[in-house]
């Protein structure tokens, strides 16, 4: 399990390969973002995005699940206040195998919260050509090992 005291600043998570299939751009958008090029194919090849593409908040959607599994999920976690800033940089097409990392640029106790500390990632997913596909910033909350810290 980790605390807050495991973060320390340049520790990397890599995230597990994860392929990026058609119905499930297509269920995401049909919920969530019903816009053409995330519904259908054709739509998507005529648009700026080249093919049915996902929507970025379903890349980062995504992204959220494979931080989960690459460290959230084994930890004492206790949310967000937010995101500092999220970048979509490239489309991400049917097909497309993502993967990437958090890596951790800073921590601090909260004074405010005794037994809880932030912890500020950087993010960055990438598609299987290395090209980078979205990128955000955020602060996570966690506790600590020791409350008294």
């Amino acid at each position: 399990m980790l605390h807050f005291e495991d973060f320390s600043p340049g520790r990397r998570f890599d995230y597990l390969p994860r392929p990026v299939q058609t119905a499930e751009i297509v269920a995401f958008a049909r919920e969530f973002d019903p816009q053409p090029m995330h519904l259908d194919e054709e739509a998507g090849k005529k648009s700026i995005l080249g093919g049915l593409a996902a929507s970025g908040w379903h890349t980062s959607s995504i992204g959220m699940r494979m931080m989960i599994d690459a460290f959230l999920g084994d930890s004492t976690s206790q949310g967000s206040p937010g995101i500092e800033f999220m970048d979509w940089k490239r489309p991400v097409i049917t097909g497309d195998i993502l993967s990437g990392y958090s890596i951790v640029l800073d921590a601090r106790p909260l004074r405010s919260k005794p037994g809880l500390g932030v912890v500020r990632f950087r993010n960055e997913i990438v598609n299987q050509r290395g090209e980078t596909v979205a990128v955000s910033e955020c602060p996570i909350m966690f506790r600590m090992r020791e409350a008294g810290q």
